[in-house]
């Protein structure tokens, strides 16, 4: 284990799908049926078997499946200070939904108390002798949804300039990054789709109708992230994830990473980049010639459905990649989690399983330090 290097050959985003008494729980809970006490142990119950079930998958990194979280972002956010969330209803994903927004209303703050840490700290003590693998959302989320398209944020402005506000986020996430290694975590995951909304037509258009133009924010949101990892601890390690959405299996953005790729290749102080390739629309390898020396970990295994991909077709694939960066470089994930919400893809939880071990065995038989 230990001469292995992070991001692994086979990896996982990091979230997977409630089980089913888990979404009992949350309802009741919602309901006033059951205390947050009571939630909180079933919650504990059902993270301490999904370590265990990774553990015996031979995963090298375990996560407690963002099981506490009902959505992979806001949580997070919601517990900064500064942040207000609300309710609205959505037809982004091509689905009516009832979903909740952020906008910063105050100053920005990282609260020493946020609960994810304490939540770290329950899945640290249960993956021993693992590795406990750390998902947040990066920066540009809140940059993007809480401020540059947010109707709330633009009635009501908190900061003087976009500069002032840069700061305070960069801020917050050196602090977050800081307590997290504090509470021994050494595997940091940033989630980041927002950098969809640079290349995405529809978002560029959203942008520029706010004052703002997407190739200066392309800048803007390299420098936040490279700012908030300047003081990164030499032993941990941090990971960059991106996708284009999933929310119950529908997707978000559309285009290539072609326009993003040189930016977010260039912020070298991740140690790799997971990137979404299970269909056409993520386009083709091209981009991946702008990567430095971090790992490129190709998400060619879908979660978005349960029917298990071709081995050979998947390995094919990594060779079409080792066009543009070296075998040496890359690993192999799914795209994305299996529930970036608490409703969760539309695959089974042995579906999922399957495809766990189907990523382990297509890693095993294409490098030899697997």
């Amino acid at each position: 284990m230990g001469n292995k290097q992070i991001p692994y050959r086979y990896d996982v985003v990091g979230s997977f799908l409630r089980p089913a008494e888990l979404k009992k729980a949350r309802q009741e809970f919602n309901n006033g049926k059951i205390t947050k006490q009571a939630l909180t142990e079933i919650e504990d119950q059902e993270i301490i078997a999904l370590i265990q079930k990774q553990k015996e998958l031979g995963l090298h990194a375990v996560t407690d499946g963002e099981f506490r979280r009902r959505w992979w972002h806001l949580d997070f956010i919601a517990a900064l200070d500064g942040i207000t969330v609300y309710d609205f209803q959505t037809t982004a994903f091509g689905i009516t939904t009832d979903a909740q927004g952020t906008y910063v209303s105050d100053k920005l703050a990282f609260p020493a108390d946020h609960p994810f840490l304490e939540h770290f700290r329950f899945t640290q003590k249960h993956a021993a002798p693992l590795l406990a693998k750390q998902t947040i959302p990066g920066p540009n989320m809140i940059f993007l949804d809480s401020l540059i398209l947010s109707k709330h944020y633009h009635e009501k402005p908190v900061y003087a300039s976009i500069e002032v506000f840069k700061q305070d986020l960069i801020a917050v996430y050196q602090q977050a990054i800081q307590a997290f290694y504090d509470a021994g975590c050494r595997y940091l995951q940033l989630d980041d789709t927002s950098w969809g909304g640079l290349f995405d037509e529809r978002f560029r258009t959203l942008i520029t109708n706010n004052g703002l133009n997407p190739d200066q924010l392309l800048e803007d949101f390299q420098e936040v992230t490279e700012q908030a990892l300047a003081n990164k601890p030499k032993d941990l390690a941090v990971t960059f994830h991106f996708c284009k959405g999933n929310f119950q299996s529908h997707w978000l953005y559309n285009g290539s990473y072609e326009k993003i790729a040189k930016n977010l290749f260039s912020i070298e102080q991740f140690d790799g980049f997971f990137l979404e390739y299970d269909d056409d629309r993520s386009g083709g390898f091209e981009p991946l010639q702008h990567l430095k020396d971090q790992r490129i970990v190709l998400g060619l295994i879908t979660t978005k459905q349960g029917t298990l991909e071709e081995p050979a077709v998947i390995k094919e694939r990594i060779q079409a990649a080792t066009q543009f960066v070296p075998l040496e470089q890359i690993c192999l994930s799914p795209q994305c989690g299996f529930a970036s919400t608490q409703e969760g893809n539309h695959l089974s939880e042995e579906e999922q399983w399957q495809k766990i071990r189907l990523v382990k065995t297509i890693a095993e038989s294409v490098w030899d330090d697997a």
